[in-house]
């Protein structure tokens, strides 16, 4: 998996410029966002893993067999509705992205803001990617969206056990800490449904996440999926 340049239009959506587009963004904040994307470039080493499991519906929501995982909440229950299994995936950027941050704290602000708001763009495109590869490699199946943990009534407490079934900490080195902060910090967690039978269209819904009341992109009449 090879990043070779990176989303800056999300990025600047993270930065709070709204919609405007790359070529109306000028001077320092530009000057800026040129340097860190190429320290990024340099910094990033994309890695994933994933496992596939057999899943079916429970008291508490869904089990994912012959692990010790549940899948809680409504919305995962109905996110996985028609799939008899899943994937468990997770993504990171690797630990030097968080050491290069930090040293952008140390100069300024509005260069670790930017640095951040960069390496977030960058863990979504690394998600498409490993979905990409993940499809391939899986086969010609029906796949949902990716679903993290954390997204509606979906626990973020999860994340723990998914870590721990797929062997995260040992095989791409992402752990999490006490209060569900996962370490690199540029990490995402997710579950797919896989299904033999055709699923019904459905995309991302403001309406399933737990930011939907306090979104700065809802307030400008936009989204982040």
């Amino acid at each position: 998996m090879r990043i070779e340049k990176l989303n800056r239009s999300e990025a600047f959506r993270y930065m709070g410029v709204g919609s405007d587009t790359e070529g109306k963004i000028k001077g320092e904040l530009l000057k800026i966002t040129d340097e860190c994307e190429q320290m990024l470039l340099k910094t990033i080493e994309p890695r994933f893993i994933y496992k596939i499991y057999d899943i079916e519906p429970s008291q508490e929501g869904i089990s994912v067999l012959n692990t010790s995982l549940t899948l809680k909440g409504k919305d995962i229950s109905n996110h996985l509705n028609s799939c008899n299994r899943c994937i468990l995936l997770c993504v990171t950027l690797s630990a030097g992205v968080d050491k290069l941050i930090r040293a952008y704290e140390a100069e300024g602000m509005e260069k670790a803001l930017t640095a951040d708001s960069l390496a977030s763009a960058a863990v979504e495109q690394a998600c498409e990617l490993a979905e990409e590869e993940i499809r391939t490699a899986v086969g010609n199946y029906e796949y949902t969206w990716r679903f993290s943990p954390g997204y509606g009534d979906f626990p973020l407490e999860t994340q723990c056990e998914l870590l721990k079934v797929i062997d995260a900490p040992k095989r791409i080195g992402v752990s999490i800490t006490n209060n569900l902060i996962l370490i690199p910090r540029k990490s995402v967690t997710a579950v797919m449904g896989v299904s033999e039978n055709e699923l019904p269209k459905a995309r991302r819904g403001c309406g399933s996440c737990n930011m939907k009341d306090r979104c700065q992109y809802r307030k400008n009449y936009g989204h982040c999926g």
